[in-house]
């Protein structure tokens, strides 16, 4: 907010600014980029076509009407002062006719300029969405969500502004630079000139302006994302911070950040304030050569005192439409960086989608065996995470991953869902009938997750459960919770099923919440049921009785448990080690003694 109302302030400079940059973009060959750039716009703006067209055509008429008022005035003026008295009533009419129908006119542009803004702007929120969500997850996690954030909110809010006002604003312009031009020029031509004085010495001005507001412009915009980025963290780890009693720790690191940023605007700030004291005094300039001209015309009986208001009234109309004109450049490369922006998000690879997976849906009541034979994976080149290693998980099976935190346990879940693809070997989801397919996007269906962590979101119980299944009865989320083994404190809760909880399940203990974790996996009732870190709060009785519930509901259920607490192995039908990058099966007598073990 603080950068924009800077930028409207010096935004007379900003456009030959601007220009300098277009040129030096035309001469670099990068120019082109800018014009890929738009025409990602504008495929959102063509939506629009018959709003902006309409858009147009009342600019123009509000503006001719404006002009046509002036030089309504203008006669008016000379009737006052003793010329053609006859014609008033009907100047007057014009005058009043042309102000009301321009103000109907600038309301009506206003109301639907607001309308299609929001509109484009939810078309790009809601396809920008779908398609972050879609991302490759590598690619996608290289963003911080701060970033992300500000990408999602602030450029898609800059594109959708000036995606549908932008070409609109440019014809509009223009229209009124050249026809206040021209009212101006039919008068007296050395009057248009002198209107137009201050233009090269802005031209001028723009050389030793742009280094310096394109420095405080990059300043400013970083040290927004840096601030952005520390609130979210701050706030996503706010029971962190109040647990270690850090908070006032961060209360001055927010201060801090707020100090800093204060510093460079109001660096910026008086950068702006002196730049307008120079343009003002050379505006100023201009209007007493205008002024002292019109005196000297007037003192010389070639025009008359309402001709002398048209000029000095046209004059300051045009220096602001030759302004608006110019100041359209850096709404231009505004849009091109946001939409560029953008567009780096859009076009991240996207997941890996086997549309032949659908085929498996018919055979879920059977369920599924998980295979992975020789995998290869590494997030980052050289850094090997799991190398040269087989699993198997077959229906009616509990299957454990053990090991030390850190060794990849949580890679194989993110391997067994399609997030991540290996960079050798398959990884595979087998049905009865023995038809194989590559784990992918579209076998994620397929499998309930718990991760690790607090996932209750701020709701009630109930609508918590239904994120899985819209349309499950309170009967089936009883269910559902019993074999959770929540049951037994939700029922005790006033409202029951339909008691509030905070976000991130605030008002449950850790162990709760994951209990209502499970048991919105088990109202999925998915073939494959992933448990990361999942039953970590829990105590070894309650978690070896809600093992047992899930595999006594469905035989024929698929059970992946990551832990570091092999205390449910003496359930587990393998147990594999994931350790210093390989994950090994466990024979019978290590499985046990491991269990012994803890």
């Amino acid at each position: 907010m603080e950068e924009q109302k800077q930028d409207n302030g010096n935004g007379r400079n900003l456009g030959f600014e601007s220009l300098d940059i277009l040129i030096g973009r035309w001469k670099d060959g990068t120019f082109s980029e800018i014009i890929d750039d738009w025409k990602w716009i504008f495929s959102y703006s063509a939506r629009y076509k018959g709003a902006i067209a309409f858009y147009v055509v009342l600019g123009i008429l509000s503006t001719s009407l404006g002009l046509v008022s002036s030089v309504a005035s203008k006669y008016l003026i000379d009737i006052i002062t003793g010329y053609k008295m006859e014609k008033l009533p009907f100047l007057i009419a014009i005058m009043v006719g042309s102000t009301v129908f321009s103000l109907v006119f600038d309301s009506v542009i206003s109301r639907i300029s607001t309308r299609l803004s929001i509109d484009i702007n939810n078309d790009i929120q809601a396809d920008i969405f779908d398609k972050i969500v879609d991302a490759d997850w590598l690619e996608i996690n290289q963003y911080s969500n701060g970033d992300i954030l500000n990408r999602f909110n602030g450029d898609i809010n800059t594109v959708s502004g000036n995606a549908i006002s932008w070409l609109p604003s440019i014809i509009i312009a223009v229209y009124n630079f050249i026809a206040t031009f021209f009212v101006i020029m039919h008068y007296d031509w050395i009057m248009a000139v002198i209107a137009l004085g201050s233009a090269p010495f802005m031209l001028l001005m723009s050389r030793f302006m742009i280094k310096k507001q394109r420095d405080y412009s990059k300043k400013v915009r970083e040290m927004s994302s840096n601030l952005m980025t520390f609130e979210v963290e701050t706030f996503y780890n706010f029971d962190t911070i109040k647990s270690f009693g850090i908070a006032p720790h961060y209360s001055k690191k927010m201060r801090w950040w707020q100090g800093r940023f204060k510093d460079i605007s109001l660096k910026y700030n008086l950068f702006t304030i002196k730049t307008n004291i120079v343009l003002s005094i050379m505006g100023t300039m201009v209007q007493f050569l205008a002024f002292g001209y019109c005196l000297f015309r007037l003192w010389t009986h070639d025009i008359t005192y309402g001709t002398m208001t048209l000029f000095l009234q046209q004059r300051s109309k045009l220096s602001s439409a030759f302004n608006n004109v110019v100041s359209i450049i850096p709404s231009f490369l505004n849009s091109s960086v946001s939409a560029h922006r953008i567009r780096e998000l859009v076009e991240l690879p996207k997941e890996v989608h086997i549309p032949e997976s659908s085929e498996l849906d018919e055979l879920a009541g059977d369920g599924f065996e998980i295979r992975m034979k020789d995998v290869e994976f590494s997030y980052t080149e050289g850094t090997r995470v799991i190398h040269q290693s087989q699993f198997r998980a077959c229906p009616g099976e509990i299957v454990a991953l053990v090991g030390p935190s850190g060794e990849g346990k949580t890679t194989m879940i993110r391997l067994i869902l399609g997030l991540i693809r290996p960079e050798a070997g398959s990884a595979l989801i087998v049905a009865s009938d023995g038809k194989e397919v590559v784990l992918n996007a579209e076998t994620r269906h397929l499998f309930a997750y718990v991760p690790q962590g607090n996932t209750i979101l701020s709701g009630t119980i109930a609508e918590n459960m239904r994120m899985v299944k819209e349309d499950a009865t309170d009967e089936e989320i009883v269910e559902a919770l019993k074999i959770a083994c929540a049951w037994d404190f939700v029922e005790k809760m006033p409202d029951t099923i339909n008691s509030r909880i905070g976000e991130r399940g605030r008002g449950f203990s850790e162990g709760q919440a994951q209990r209502i974790a499970i048991a919105r996996a088990v109202l999925r009732d998915a073939p494959v049921l992933l448990l990361d870190e999942a039953t970590s709060a829990l105590d070894v009785t309650t978690e070896r009785q809600v093992l047992r519930n899930i595999v006594q509901q469905k035989p024929n259920k698929t059970c992946i448990v990551t832990t570091h607490r092999p205390s449910v192995l003496n359930l587990c039908q393998r147990v594999y080690r994931v350790m210093e990058t390989k994950v090994t099966e466990l024979d019978e007598e290590m499985a046990s003694r491991m269990a012994m073990d803890f």
